[in-house]
Formats: C-alpha cells, structure tokens, sequence
C-alpha cells in the first residue's frame, strides 16, 4: 500500500459519488453490479444527511457507512432489507423514530486494515448517542458461510465465529463493535449467495438513550465520604480505603462519589523529616498515580468520582492544588484550586490556577470549587451562569471557625445561585505530618430556601468529626421550577443594567471562560 498522509471520516457529499461508486464495485466485486445509483444516494443525503458517513484516504473517498432512522415497532426482527429500506427507496426513514438503522457500510479492500471501518462504526455510534436513538440495528452480512452451510446451521456457524473457532471477515468485525446478534434472518438478502441468503440481525444499545417522555435525571444521588485521617505507609493501604469507600458509595447506586481536599496527606508522613514545601513536592510526584487509580475505580463501579484534591506539578515546576473529575464512561476533567491561602503559599509553596468551568456529566451540571475557593462568591456566580446544577466542595479546615467560614459561604452559594451545594471534608488527625495535624469536618448538602427545599437550606448533614459516609438525593428538576417560579429568584431577578460578574479576557459568553488572577505567590 502507498504511503498515507491524511485520514477523514466526514458527511458524505453527492459529489462523491463517483468516488463512491468506484469503490462499492471493487469491495462487491463478487456481487456483480452492485452499487448504488446516485439517485439513491441523493436520496439519502436529503432525507437525513447527517447520517450518511464517507471515509477518505488522501482526500479519496474509499468507504462509507448509509443510515436512516426507523420506528422500529413498525417492524420488528423478522423484516427483510427490502422491507425495511421500503425498496430501497428510503421512504421507511421516519426522524421521530427510535432506532438508527444501518442501510450499507464497506471499505474498498485496498485500503482494509486502516481501521476505517471502526471509525466508521464510532461515528454511527456517537451520532446514535446525539440523537438519542435507542440503538443501531442492521442486517449483517456472513460471506464466509456458504464454505461450512453444508456441515453446520447458520446459528452452529454464528457461534464458531463467536467463539474464534472460525472467522467470518464481516461478523468477527461486527462482534469486536460491540455489537450482538439478536436472531438469524433468513431471505433478508436473497441475492447474497455467498451468505446462502442469511444474514445476522446485529444490534448495539445506546447506554445513554432517555424515552422522551422521561425527565433525564430529575434524581441525582450524591455519596460524600467523610475522610477519616489515619497512618497509610503505602499507596496500597491507602487505596483499600479508598476502594472501600467507593464500594460502598456504589453499592447505594450513587451518581457521584466526593472525597475532601488533601485526602492523601497521609503519605506525607514518611517526608516529615523535609519542610513543608518540599514534604509537598514529594507528595506530587504519587498523584498521577492515584489519578489513574481513580479512573479505574470510576469505570469498574459505574459512578462519576470527584477526587478530592492533591498537588500537582505543573509547568516551570510550580506546585497547584488539583483534582480530578472521573467520568464513569472513562472521560477525565481536571480543576485547580484558585485561591491559595496565605499558609498554603507560606508554608506549602502553592500557586493559584487560572480556570474556571462548569463540566458536563450524564447527572446534570456541576462545578467543583475548592475549600478556600467557595469564600469568593465571584465563582458560584461566574458558574452559575454556566448552567451549573450542583457545586462540590472538597475542603480540608483544621478548627471550627475554618470549617464554619466553609459551610456558611457554601450555604449562601446555594442560595445565591439556586443550586445544590455538597461539601465533604477531613476528620481525624495525623501526629506525624507537619502542618496537617488536625482536622474538624461536618459534610453535607445544603440547598436553595424556599418551599420545594428544607427551610433551613440543609437536606442532609454528617455526624461532626465521625468517619461515615453521607448518601443524600437531589432533584434536578425542583431546580428548574425555582428559576421560573420561585418565591424568589436571584439568578433572574440580578440587575444587569447595572451591574456583572464576569471573567477578565472572556469576550464569549458561550464559550467555558478561562479567569486570570493575581494572586499567584512571587
């Protein structure tokens, strides 16, 4: 094969049709004539044209992948291809219905084993996932078959393949997608000898998908860990608690676990002997570690981690205080500490970040503003006009009036910014790392104050200074109502004719702002 500079997968274009055809004649060039007319692709492309996929190689248009959409109850697994694509002339495409429906996909076989394919695939899956289809469903090819159909049924050679015992070079490709098969439909393409006329029924699920007359997450359930601080010489000690905790939060099936800012300072202790600022440096160097351990324990329990906080070393070698936001789908979202206390440059050598941003998860809006950070109410307003649903705060106070100054600025930031507040902090005490001596905590979940909402502003608190975990529910969708019909409403009722909050050097409202402070230690 030539060598290759540029790969692209995008919208599939009349103009590519030549191209297209080309290549549909060299990838079937078993299945004489076989290829579409350019009425039908011009069909396609006016009918759904952001379902209809080309893949070029060097701006060659080598592949693609055809789709419509089809209310799929219309006519369930037993169908043929002809009867589901209305012969193929795709007036069966319905843009209410449920269910992404794969009319064609192929690689010209000189540019096979590039991947293309699964690309292909991927962007038949996300855009399934965008339109909130329920799942893709199509009629599977099995062109090796017609060698074995004289020693084995279709379902004996199916499960063979499955099993690796043989190799079908469309269904062994369909299976490593992700895909499943639900039946074996005979007659679904009576001119594929060499599939003996049968064909596979494949199917992926859309783990996303919502019914529309459902609210997508009106009821979120937060799980925050009250940390008890203890001696860990290990980052494996360390960790069986940590995965303790998870465990447990999960099994509640909660959307979101919370752990408190500097959660591992335990493992500073076997720097003790080093100041404070370098005993810090030391600690950094096992975050990207525990990072990755995170994201592991987010995936393998099905639930969004927020990490805490942990120093991180950054560019010219400036220590941040960082945490991680670990999808349950894999994804990773980092946010830093802003304000730095004055003990924190003094004594830790920590520098302020520079971003502030609203991250967008599968329960909702939320934003992450760390201990000292919920005391600047700029911040809760600058992501309240983000959209933000619920504020975490990972916080770490070692008296009760730190703690108080924390959980009275977290209430007020409920109630400015009408949203759900989660706190969780650190309880306990460690004799033998300076400067992390001792610690107060009460997590909880504070909210706005009006009718639909506790008349304090608290759904749920911890036992003070008791290692626990606090599993609180909160509903989205009261949140919403308070906006439109609240008895007060202060995210709509600000005076912005004369007044603002708003971030330096952020000439785009619509775009996640980036906030430059001054407040970094020189």
């Amino acid at each position: 094969m030539q060598n290759i500079s540029e790969v692209e997968v995008r919208k599939l274009e009349i103009e590519d049709y030549q191209a297209l055809k080309s290549s549909m004649l060299d990838a079937y060039n078993d299945m004489e004539a076989h290829y579409w007319r350019k009425d039908q692709i011009q069909q396609l492309i006016e009918l759904f044209p952001e379902g209809q996929f080309a893949a070029l190689v060097d701006g060659k248009v080598v592949g693609t992948a055809l789709t419509i959409i089809v209310d799929y109850q219309k006519f369930g697994d037993k169908h043929t291809f002809r009867q589901i694509t209305g012969d193929e002339t795709f007036r069966t495409h319905d843009s209410e219905g449920d269910v992404l429906y794969g009319v064609e996909v192929f690689i010209h076989p000189d540019y096979r084993g590039l991947r293309l394919g699964r690309r292909l695939y991927d962007a038949r899956k996300e855009l399934c996932e965008n339109l909130n289809l329920a799942s893709i469903i199509f009629g599977g090819r099995i062109p090796n078959y017609h060698k074995y159909s004289e020693q084995m049924t279709p379902r004996q050679y199916i499960e063979k393949v499955k099993h690796k015992e043989l190799f079908d070079p469309v269904l062994t490709f369909q299976l490593a997608n992700d895909f499943n098969v639900k039946r074996v439909l005979r007659n679904y393409a009576p001119e594929d000898d060499e599939s003996a006329s049968f064909a596979t029924l494949l199917q992926w699920d859309n783990i996303y998908y919502t019914e529309p007359n459902e609210t997508s997450h009106p009821t979120v359930r937060l799980g925050l860990v009250q940390w008890q601080m203890r001696s860990y010489k290990t980052m494996e000690e360390l960790f069986e608690q940590v995965e303790f905790f998870v465990d447990a939060v999960a099994a509640y099936q909660s959307d979101f676990v919370l752990f408190p800012e500097f959660f591992n300072a335990p493992l500073m202790a076997a720097f003790n002997d080093l100041s404070e600022a370098q005993a810090t440096r030391e600690l950094a160097k096992f975050s990207e570690e525990i990072r990755e351990r995170f994201i592991n324990l987010a995936i393998s329990y099905n639930v969004n981690i927020l990490t805490g906080s942990m120093p991180v070393v950054k560019e010219e070698g400036r220590v941040y205080n960082c945490g991680y936001l670990c999808h349950r789908s894999g994804k990773v979202d980092e946010y830093v500490k802003i304000h730095c206390t004055p003990d924190e440059v003094k004594y830790l050598g920590l520098y302020g970040g520079d971003k502030v941003e609203v991250f967008e998860t599968d329960c909702g809006s939320v934003g992450v503003l760390i201990c000292y950070d919920v005391e600047f109410p700029e911040l809760g307003r600058i992501l309240a006009q983000q959209d933000m649903d619920i504020l975490f705060v990972p916080f770490l106070t070692d008296t009760q009036n730190g703690y108080e100054r924390v959980r009275n600025c977290a209430k007020a930031r409920a109630i400015e910014n009408e949203c759900y507040v989660a706190i969780a902090g650190s309880v306990g005490n460690l004799p033998k790392v300076h400067n992390m001596d001792i610690q107060f905590a009460q997590s909880a979940v504070f909210t706005p104050c009006d009718f639909a909402f506790p008349t304090n502003g608290i759904k749920a608190e911890a036992t003070p200074n008791t290692e626990m975990t606090l599993i609180v529910d909160v509903d989205l969708d009261l949140l919403s109502q308070l906006h439109k019909y609240g008895s007060v409403r202060n995210l709509k009722d600000r005076r912005l004719d004369l007044y603002n909050v708003n971030l330096k050097n952020d000439t785009n409202q619509n775009q996640k702002p980036i906030v430059k402070t001054s407040l970094k230690p020189t």
